[in-house]
């Protein structure tokens, strides 16, 4: 009887331990959103500057609202039009009004076509008589209310529509769309992806004109993708990709005259590309932005609608590229804000209406990593910049003279601004490696906290069940740099004992990885490792951004080639430290971090035994113009840029662990980068590991693919580091 209550005694002390003990973090945990942290989806501050709204979603019953909050209070004014009151839309996933706010575009039913372009059934909702009107019967493209909020203009298989709310009618307005040759009014691949934006059509400011941009694909070689599905035959996916050195498309620009229909072109002084186009307030001038091939000559023209005249309104050059943002802001006279890498660092800059410059309005050795507005009644310049440091994310405002600086969310970390319309307050959203993001309401003037929104403290408490290391931010001295870097230890860190390192990067021009934010899905990924007696390792090399033009575009012309030597670098100053087994340490990446992780592994054979490439670039010439061009001009004129950092040009020097993953379905960086490695390897008859995921694109995500790629990476690391 005393043997049986003792040994009930002791095991309810070993489930109360055990109950007791941090739990460690699964693959499944973290892509089925046992980690999601709670936002304010689709904030958008009203014309009034006093209100704002938000997208609200019922997951019981998957129905969708948009909600209107008072910034003062953060009460809830009232329910502007919820799914559950219209009869055709169960849900919609997006929204945006009419320039006075009586109309608003809700989106259903959205598919992707590739990384930023959908297609989607849209409707117009009238605010005042609750009355809702579909667009089209098919599935469209950016569909953008007129400003004064009477007709839609969108893209339907390649042509420009205009629908007219009042009448009902739909007019076509080009009609020589066809795919795979022209395109009229949204991007082609390359400008999508690379340029960052899908809709080349701009209303004028009072509707009566309509500037878009033609692309003419009939030169541009094709590739080809296989698409397996569940059918008995496999379909060929076809689309036009220019890779590096061959034609692009002829873009060209046009104007809409709407009342008329009359379409005239403008003659643009044969520019190569033209990345931006962006009305004035006067509503007969259009500013555009190109680009020569090189991307190191910019030309901002000034276009006048009613005599198609042409005018250089600015002019960048640089030796090696210029970046293409979207911080050019127009004030009512046409003066204009703009911002700019020419003194070495990205800061603000004020032109007349004419071009000419009037004021540098920020400076110093930090960089500007946003650009909110500008308030023009109070002449305050509102940005977020690195002035708190590198890895942070601080947010300022300043005159446009350049003084009268105020620090408005500075706590070390990322802070990041949401203005209302008239300037008078902002919602910050603040997170750092140790909080997830917060949500608080501040006056715009001097930043002054007014009340706290949101907070996921939900999150922080679930969180207290698992084991976490904190990231120790730190730099290393590399090849003369000092290289920003953030190392996770496990819990129990023993300095005695001997530890695995495993090195994570990305690497690419302008990137950051090194930062003080909250965790993403990698971050959990690497915390599950950690809890497992791994170390972590980030360094953000040469190459990578917010640290001056000299240290990012230090790089060009030789893309990996001084990354891949500072991981090595690092790696070898890591293993020196007395906690690191330095016959253990590996390496992995993603994309243009895959690129790098197989180069570690063979150019640091010495160092690395063990890397992991997820949908790598394996050579520059299997990627696009536009962003290989950027860094490395063309295989014609840089042959040794393009050839001497291909690894599979050098397969014979695997001599670790490999393991190679992607996509076949990849439209970005295609599988045929990871065929021409994997045919290498085989031929220099060296042994690796590798997968392909049938169908899935560059993200390989859908379904139980993540957890599946994810536990096959895990199992990878711990046989083989």
């Amino acid at each position: 009887m005393r043997k049986t209550l003792l040994f009930t005694l002791i095991v309810i002390a070993f489930n109360v331990f055990t109950w007791a003990q941090e739990r460690k973090i699964e693959v499944t945990d973290i892509y089925q959103g046992t980690f999601s942290t709670e936002g304010m989806d689709a904030l958008r501050s009203m014309n009034n500057g006093k209100q704002y709204t938000v997208l609200n979603m019922n997951r019981m019953n998957r129905s969708t609202s948009i909600e209107k909050y008072d910034y003062k209070t953060l009460n809830k004014v009232s329910t502007i039009v919820s799914s559950e009151d219209l009869n055709d839309i169960p849900y919609f996933s997006a929204y945006s009004f009419s320039a006075d706010e009586k109309k608003i575009l809700l989106s259903t039913e959205v598919e992707p076509i590739f990384r930023r372009s959908t297609l989607g059934v849209f409707y117009v909702y009238d605010v005042d008589s609750k009355k809702v009107l579909r667009i089209s019967d098919t599935k469209i493209q950016e569909p953008t209310l007129s400003p004064d909020g009477n007709q839609v203009a969108y893209v339907n298989d390649n042509n420009i529509y205009l629908f007219n709310i009042v009448t009902g009618q739909t007019k076509q307005v080009t009609t020589d769309g066809v795919k795979n040759k022209i395109i009229n009014g949204v991007t082609d691949w390359v400008y999508e992806e690379e340029f960052a934006f899908v809709r080349a059509f701009e209303w004028n400011a009072d509707g009566s004109k309509i500037a878009f941009l033609r692309f003419d694909e009939t030169n541009v070689p094709e590739f080809s993708m296989d698409v397996y599905g569940t059918g008995l035959y496999q379909q060929p996916h076809v689309f036009k990709y220019p890779k590096a050195g061959e034609n692009n498309s002829l873009v060209t620009l046009h104007l809409l005259d709407v009342a008329s229909g009359k379409i005239a072109s403008v003659d643009l002084n044969d520019a190569y590309y033209v990345p931006r186009i962006k009305w004035k307030n006067n509503k007969d001038m259009l500013s555009v932005q190109t680009l020569n091939r090189h991307q190191n000559h910019l030309t901002m023209y000034s276009v006048n609608a009613k005599t198609e005249k042409v005018s250089i309104l600015l002019e960048e050059k640089d030796d090696a590229y210029v970046d293409i943002t979207d911080n050019l802001t127009f004030l009512e006279d046409d003066s204009f804000i703009w911002s700019s890498e020419k003194d070495g660092w990205n800061h603000i800059y004020l032109y007349n209406e004419d071009g000419r410059l009037m004021n540098q309005i920020t400076k110093g050795e930090w960089e500007v990593t946003n650009y909110y507005g500008y308030d023009q009644n109070e002449d305050k310049i509102y940005y977020q910049s690195t002035e708190n440091g590198s890895i942070n994310r601080g947010v300022y405002n300043i005159s446009s003279g350049g003084d009268d600086k105020k620090a408005l969310a500075v706590t070390k970390g990322t802070n990041n601004a949401s203005f209302s319309t008239d300037f008078t307050y902002f919602i910050n959203t603040y997170s750092s490696a140790e909080m997830p993001p917060i949500y608080t309401l501040h006056q715009a003037e001097n930043g002054k906290k007014i009340k706290d929104i949101k907070n996921n403290q939900q999150l922080l408490q679930k969180l207290e069940d698992y084991e976490l290391s904190s990231k120790e931010f730190s730099t290393i001295s590399i090849n003369g740099n000092e290289l920003n870097m953030y190392m996770i230890k496990p819990k129990d860190f023993d300095p005695s004992k001997k530890y695995p390192l495993l090195m994570y990067q990305y690497s690419g021009p302008g990137s950051q990885n090194v930062s003080n934010s909250w965790m993403g899905s990698n971050d959990y990924w690497h915390q599950m490792l950690v809890s497992e007696g791994y170390i972590i390792a980030c360094v953000d090399g040469r190459g990578t951004g917010f640290k001056g033009n000299d240290f990012k575009k230090i790089t060009y012309m030789n893309l990996v080639k001084y990354e891949t030597e500072d991981q090595i670098a690092a790696a070898k100053k890591l293993s020196e430290l007395d906690y690191i087994d330095e016959n253990r340490t590996g390496i992995w990446g993603w994309s243009f971090g895959g690129h790098m992780a197989t180069n570690c592994i063979l150019k640091g054979n010495d160092v690395f035994e063990t890397a992991i490439a997820v949908a790598p670039v394996t050579s520059w010439r299997f990627y696009d113009t536009i962003y290989t061009e950027r860094f490395m001009r063309t295989p014609a004129e840089n042959p040794s840029g393009y050839d001497d950092n291909s690894p599979f040009n050098y397969p014979e020097l695997l001599e670790g662990n490999y393991l190679l993953i992607h996509g076949s379905g990849d439209d970005n960086v295609h599988v045929q980068n990871s065929m021409r490695m994997i045919e290498a390897l085989i031929q220099a008859n060296k042994q690796f590991d590798w997968g392909i995921y049938p169908d899935k694109n560059h993200g390989i995500s859908g379904g139980n693919t993540r957890i599946h790629l994810f536990t096959k990476m895990t199992n990878f690391i711990k046989e083989n580091l």
